[in-house]
């Protein structure tokens, strides 16, 4: 029973063999009857584990929240995240660049295949029905950002957003691009593609390492519309269904689907039935249009969520101006989603889905992010911690600086400078944490002193001034230049009147004398 439960393609021969040899064919009905009992026993068993995970990252949060005011009480350094969370590191699983690599196979789960695979709300139950959700993010949700948010209360990750072509054709990208440990559950890895045959073979070689593939027919990037992927399939739904309905009916775990609405909800509808329709077992949806690129300008469009919500018979997880958790919770009643996701918001606040709050939100009227005091620098210090165990590209480490603390750098410049002159092939995570300490401490000793201030006033560095200095520099030497042209044209002009009046002197005949 266990090998057929855990085993599929092992259980399938034993099933076959047990049919040939066991003359009372009951006992083999029991054999199946355990084995579905054991797979429900599973799914109750990941869902005991979320809520006992919840509890504890709870218990670890309240922990950390003690442990930073003491340390500022006595004016120490921030907790570290060994000292806040219990620290379990696992071994971090990449695909090899050559034959020669040591493959890490703890995160290695054998796929259920394509007719044992669960469907709609049994996927997601079996997932534990994760609802806060870190979404994909090109070059920000990896490994180690997904471990900051899950310990801050995310219950699932995304991957970046991967480009089937590339990941198939080259190992280096694969490589670069993909990274998970045993403990990185449950995850969803999310492809680019607009060629079935391609994704399916993307797919497939990256199915063991996750709980479900899924597609992006949301981004409306520019590099989307030159690679015909992402929103720019919204044009093209015979393309969609086809991705989708391949991977449904041979991938050997489930397919979902990210997706966006259109200006009007007749046309939404549709589309999101065909999604679903096609073989999407979960589908999240950005209440934007793929003309509304820029959050700042455009109200998310939950209302639609909610209709796509009524509508459809699979999990459904809304996404769109979420930026604290009391607005997840709004968006959660007014939508009636399963769940949601988060990207631009949790990049400035990793810890956007936490209850309790990291940090309670602002009360005099401002945006909830940034974060401000030494909220944000605590959680990039937690985040380059995990760097050390999870390492990540130092261009996705320079991308959450700036989205953690870039609004401190505003004021702070000589920390802008001392960042912006790092060189990313020798720059270490050591230096990094102690140039993160060194500014926590300018932080709070700005909140400390006599101003009391949580928030900076931004300020210009020397190269700014001295930019501006050459830029006003320029400007006053062109409007001289122009001021030394139209003075020579009037003089110019002036010449020219004067050698006139005189020709016409000249020319005028004089009158007769008598």
């Amino acid at each position: 029973v266990c090998v057929k439960h855990f085993m599929p393609r092992v259980g399938a021969r034993v099933s076959q063999r047990l049919t040939h040899t066991v003359a009372d064919r009951g006992i083999f009905r029991v054999f199946h009857c355990v084995s579905d009992r054991l797979r429900e026993l599973s799914v109750a068993r990941r869902r005991e584990f979320a809520a006992a995970t919840a509890a504890t990252a709870h218990e670890a949060m309240s922990s950390a929240a003690h442990a930073r005011d003491a340390a500022d009480a006595a004016d120490a350094d921030p907790p570290t995240s060994s000292s806040t969370h219990t620290r379990v590191v696992h071994r971090v699983f990449k695909f090899p660049a050559s034959d020669d690599d040591e493959i890490v196979r703890d995160a290695y789960r054998e796929p259920p295949g394509v007719a044992r695979k669960l469907k709609g709300f049994a996927f997601f139950e079996s997932m534990g029905s994760p609802k806060y959700h870190v979404a994909p993010m090109v070059d920000q949700s990896e490994l180690a950002f997904r471990e900051l948010c899950r310990r801050h209360g995310a219950t699932l990750g995304y991957t970046p957003m991967i480009h089937a072509r590339l990941f198939m054709e080259s190992a280096k990208y694969r490589r670069e691009i993909f990274s998970t440990t045993a403990g990185d559950r449950p995850l969803l890895a999310q492809f680019c593609a607009n060629d079935p045959d391609v994704l399916i073979e993307a797919a497939k070689m990256i199915a063991p390492y996750c709980d479900g593939v899924d597609i992006n027919f949301g981004c409306p990037q520019r590099i989307a519309k030159r690679g015909n992927y992402g929103a720019y399939l919204m044009d093209d739904w015979p393309t969609v269904e086809a991705l989708i309905k391949r991977l449904d009916e041979e991938l050997p775990v489930p397919v979902t689907a990210k997706i966006r609405v259109f200006d009007d909800l007749e046309t939404t509808l549709k589309y999101a039935k065909m999604v679903e329709a096609a073989g999407a077992q979960l589908v999240a949806v950005h209440g934007r249009t793929r003309e509304q690129k820029r959050c700042s300008e455009y109200r998310a469009n939950w209302a639609f969520i909610k209709r796509i919500k009524e509508e459809l018979k699979v999990p459904v997880l809304a996404n769109g101006d979420v930026r604290s958790f009391a607005e997840a919770q709004a968006c959660l009643e007014a939508t009636g989603a399963d769940g949601i996701l988060s990207a631009e918001p949790l990049l400035s606040n990793p810890a956007l889905f936490s209850d309790p709050p990291y940090y309670p939100p602002p009360t005099d009227g401002f945006a909830p992010i940034p974060l401000d005091g030494t909220a944000g620098v605590d959680l990039l210090i937690e985040y380059i911690e995990i760097c050390r165990d999870y390492p990540a590209p130092f261009s996705s480490v320079r991308g959450h600086i700036w989205k953690l603390v870039g609004h401190w750098l505003a004021e702070l410049v000589e920390f802008r400078d001392e960042l912006n002159s790092s060189n990313g092939s020798s720059v270490s995570m050591e230096s990094i944490l102690d140039w993160a300490k060194r500014l926590r401490a300018a932080v709070k000793n700005i909140e400390t002193s006599n101003e009391g201030r949580r928030r900076p006033i931004p300020k210009k560095t020397e190269r700014a001034l001295a930019r501006e200095a050459a830029e006003e520099a320029k400007r006053a030497a062109i409007a001289e230049s122009q001021r030394e042209e139209d003075a020579l044209k009037e003089i110019e002009a002036n010449s020219s009147g004067i050698d006139t009046n005189k020709r016409q002197k000249i020319d005028t005949p004089q009158p007769a004398t008598a």
